[in-house]
């Protein structure tokens, strides 16, 4: 994750971490009436700063800090390995049964990783696009 593609930059870097993104909000989503169930996030400034950066960050990044929390990194969805931990985000309207999943906010934060990885697609299809124009000169 810490390398910069000379080609594609930072994108394929940044669809990587919105795809995951898209799969722990498409989980809230699911567990919407699961009791209990705590909504997490991915700080994504954060993960994609610290891979531009070659570095990984070891410190949590949490949205809301509760010592019940359980810290979960992104290595437990299959994701990136750079120590940084998924988060739990407040709940707006917290529920009787202890969930604390939006599902309105959670298509909205899921509709724009969509839109982000949909942008980096485009630009990485550009990219192979003008290379492939180059290659072949027409």
């Amino acid at each position: 994750m810490a390398s910069l593609d000379p080609i594609f930059g930072i994108h394929a870097d940044a669809m990587n971490v919105q795809r995951r993104r898209m799969e722990v909000l498409s989980a809230n989503i699911a567990n919407a009436d699961t009791p209990g169930f705590q909504a997490r996030d991915v700080d994504f400034a954060a993960v994609l700063s610290s891979a531009a950066k070659g570095t990984a960050t070891s410190a949590p990044r949490q949205l809301a800090t509760d010592a019940r929390h359980i810290p979960l990194t992104l290595n437990n969805i299959g994701g990136l390995n750079d120590g940084s931990q998924l988060a739990y985000r407040v709940a707006t309207q917290p529920s009787v049964d202890g969930n604390t999943v939006d599902v309105q906010v959670e298509q909205a934060k899921f509709a724009d990783a969509a839109l982000h990885y949909q942008a980096s697609l485009q630009f990485a299809d550009g990219r192979i696009r003008g290379l492939m124009t180059a290659i072949t000169g027409q």
